[in-house]
Formats: C-alpha cells, sequence, structure tokens
C-alpha cells in the first residue's frame, strides 16, 4: 500500500511549551489509524497541523506525496482531506439533509452573485448538492433522518451525520476527533461499525480516542504520544505490550491489557 499521510520531524511550539516535538508518522492507503495518549499529549494538536489549522514550528506534512506544510485548511480540503471535531459542529435548526449539502461548497461553482440572482450555475450547482446529499446519505443509512432537524438527533446519529457531512468532500482521508466522546458503550459500537463500513469503501481514517476498547478493536495501527513526543507507533498488540506507553497511558503497574479488560467489563 501507498504512504497517503507522512509526518516528517513536526515540531509546535508555543512560546516555551513544546506542544509537539519531532513526530513523525506514516499512514498507508487503507488504514484505520489510531492516535492516543494521555490528556495534554498533544493529540489534537497534531491533527491540527495534519489539517493545516497550524502552521508547524518545523518539520512537514506530506499528503499523496505532495508537501501540504503551511497550506490552508480549505486547500488541503480540496485535495481530500476532510476532518471532524471534537465537540459536534453541526447547524442545529438546519436539517440532516441541508447540513451535509453545505459540506459539497468545496466542489461546487456558485459565486455571490449567482446565487443571488439564481442564476443557471446556482441551479446545477444546488442540484448537484442535493442528489449527491441524498446518495451519501442512503449509503450510510441516514436517509430516514434527512428531514428532521440536526437539533432533535441523538447524540450518536449527530456524530454520523457530521462525518456523512465530511463525506461531501469525497476525501481519501476522514480525520476524525474524539468520535465517541460522550457515548454509552452500545452508540460506541454502533459506530465503530460505522467507521469500518467506511473503511471498506475505500476511505482512510484516522482517529483521535481515549476509548481504549474502541481504539484496539477498530484500528489496525495506532501512534501513541506522551508529552508531545512519539513513544510508540505499531499494531495493537505492540502498543498493549510496550512499556512506556503503559506507564504513560495508564500509570506504572498497571498494563494496557488491563485497562482495556476493564473498559469492556
Amino acid at each position: 500500500m501507498a504512504t497517503i499521510l507522512e509526518a516528517r520531524d513536526v515540531c509546535q511550539y508555543f512560546g516555551g511549551l513544546k506542544a509537539v516535538e519531532k513526530v513523525s508518522m506514516k499512514i498507508e492507503e487503507g488504514d484505520i489509524f489510531g492516535v492516543i495518549g494521555p490528556n495534554g499529549a498533544g493529540k489534537t494538536t497534531f491533527f491540527n497541523i495534519c489539517s493545516g489549522i497550524l502552521k508547524p514550528t518545523s518539520g512537514e506534512i506530506v499528503f499523496c506525496g505532495e508537501s501540504i506544510t503551511g497550506s490552508p485548511p480549505e486547500k488541503i480540503a480540496r485535495k481530500g482531506m476532510a476532518r471532524t471535531f471534537q465537540n459536534i459542529q453541526l447547524f442545529k435548526y438546519m436539517t440532516v439533509l441541508e447540513n451535509v449539502k453545505i459540506g459539497f461548497h468545496t466542489r461546487t461553482k456558485t459565486t455571490m452573485f449567482s446565487a443571488l440572482f439564481r442564476t443557471k450555475q446556482y441551479w446545477q450547482d444546488e442540484s448537484f448538492a442535493h442528489d449527491n446529499a441524498l446518495n451519501i446519505l442512503e449509503q450510510v443509512g441516514l436517509l430516514e433522518y434527512k428531514d428532521t432537524l440536526a437539533s432533535n438527533l441523538p447524540y450518536g446519529v449527530q456524530r454520523k451525520v457530521e462525518i456523512a457531512r465530511a463525506l461531501a468532500l469525497d476525501p481519501k482521508i476522514l480525520l476524525l476527533d474524539e468520535p465517541v466522546a460522550g457515548m454509552n458503550p452500545v452508540e460506541s459500537q454502533e459506530l465503530a461499525n460505522f467507521i469500518i463500513g467506511l473503511n471498506k469503501a475505500g476511505i482512510t481514517i484516522v482517529v483521535i480516542e481515549h476509548d481504549m476498547k474502541f481504539v484496539m478493536s477498530t484500528c489496525n495501527r495506532i501512534l501513541v504520544l506522551n508529552f508531545g513526543q512519539k513513544i510508540c507507533e505499531g499494531t495493537p498488540e505492540m502498543v498493549q505490550n510496550d512499556k512506556a506507553v503503559n506507564e504513560a497511558y495508564f500509570g506504572k503497574g498497571l498494563a494496557i491489557e488491563e485497562g482495556y479488560q476493564s473498559a469492556t467489563h
């Protein structure tokens, strides 16, 4: 498999704080890749660098063989990288269909002029976004909610709608920041199945998550950060057996395997 996203010795400093320090990683096409670590480990900062929200102090981000270091988020999105955020960012007083249609803004050509005067271009783009949004909702099993206001949806369904909106970008890779935060075990498992289905459909997935059961059962490779530094990268089995990970993530005397098992009961 080809490498789709690579970080090369990435650093992010905020004054004297080294939020990310010389982190490198490689994500292959078809991966479900996890990024874990204790609170304050630098996970979201690293995500923000990868997606263009932050320009790294030093180092390089390479996406599909091209350096995107310092590129604005909208340019990176057009290249095929989509992401969601830790806090759900749906338009709560718009329907599910309307929320997903908004995700097509980078793939349409409507200007303020054409929107104001309802030109041919406007109606072409409106038809394109409407039809394709319905197709996405059908593919991900959310078509029944198309006319429901986002504010009236269960929490787990809101997460799925946010991911569906990200799919409107037609992404090659999808970055998810704590997708199961606040979910009960049933909702978490449903979202895990949902993400695995997206991956089987050809989308590379990268996940930041604290839920160890979710990460270990869903991801095929995992990067572990602690105090902004990479301490391990490998399969779930490698991570479970890594002494430094056990001490950083669970504390001395408690193995990651024990922590994982306790999370399943």
